[in-house]
């Protein structure tokens, strides 16, 4: 009895936590192929009339500049996840390898880094960006995103820990430098941790509005996050414009993690156990 109740009460909420995360979808599908009027003229739920109208599709990529938007959140996106690469691996090959004082006191620090909210921090912070002259260029956004989190440094330092040590060794035997340790030993084996922070970063990257909006105001700057924005006015919000520029956002999105899922979920499964 207390089986099957366990197994129906997880089946519910599957079913709940599903109908919570499609809920939304669905109301944004609908509002993406509705005219205007239909919008105020229907529900949230009610189907459009037309399955066929895709004015909204093509009004919010070129009225909202979305293939601009599409480049600098490419350009954006490289450099930020080349950054992240180097300096994380960088860091989780120093705090792995060597041996020095302090070295608790490191990982303490990157933990309570997270603990602050980041919003506590914003003033100085854009302070620092405009002191360098960043403020305005894709390079504000590229070097606030290429700082490496503390999840990045987590799975890069579980799997720098499967790596035998022994492997440096004989390197260093043969005459090899530290950093052609890292580049030609470590960097190919940290492969599969790369791709599951190149996923998860890229993804955050992707979806990141405040940056963008705050360090990148001119709107020939703007990523696709902020193109959306393009929509809304002092007198109110093209809101079905709004949702299919929204769906269009989010099919790239939804293409990249329904492919390379298995890679998510097998890095970081693998990252929290070896």
């Amino acid at each position: 009895m207390k089986r099957s109740l366990a197994v129906s009460g997880k089946y519910v909420t599957l079913v709940v936590a599903t109908f919570v995360v499609l809920v939304p979808l669905v109301v944004v599908l609908f509002a993406s192929f509705k005219t205007t009027g239909e919008y105020g003229a229907t529900g949230p739920l009610q189907p459009p009339s037309n399955w066929l109208n895709f004015e909204n599709f093509v009004d919010a990529f070129t009225s909202g500049r979305m293939a601009l938007g599409f480049w600098n959140t490419g350009f954006i996106l490289l450099f930020s996840i080349i950054g992240t690469i180097l300096i994380g691996t960088m860091t989780a090959y120093a705090l792995d390898r060597f041996d020095f004082r302090g070295k608790r006191l490191v990982f303490f620090l990157f933990l309570a880094a997270t603990l602050v909210p980041g919003v506590t921090t914003q003033v100085a912070t854009f302070q620092i960006v405009k002191g360098l002259g960043l403020v305005n260029t894709p390079w504000s956004a590229i070097i606030l995103y290429m700082g490496t989190d503390i999840i990045s440094i987590y799975i890069f330092v579980q799997f720098m820990q499967s790596i035998p040590k022994s492997l440096d060794e004989a390197a260093l035997v043969d005459g090899a430098s530290r950093f052609t340790i890292y580049r030609k030993i470590i960097l190919p084996l940290l492969a599969p941790a790369i791709a599951t922070v190149v996923i998860i970063k890229g993804i955050g990257i992707y979806n990141e509005f405040y940056v963008p909006f705050l360090y990148m105001p001119s709107r020939d700057l703007s990523v696709i996050s902020t193109a959306l924005f393009n929509f809304k006015g002092p007198y109110g919000a093209h809101w079905e414009t709004i949702a299919a520029g929204t769906m269009i956002v989010i099919i790239p999105t939804v293409i990249v993690f329904l492919a390379l899922q298995r890679w998510i979920y097998n890095g970081v499964t693998a990252g929290a156990t070896k």
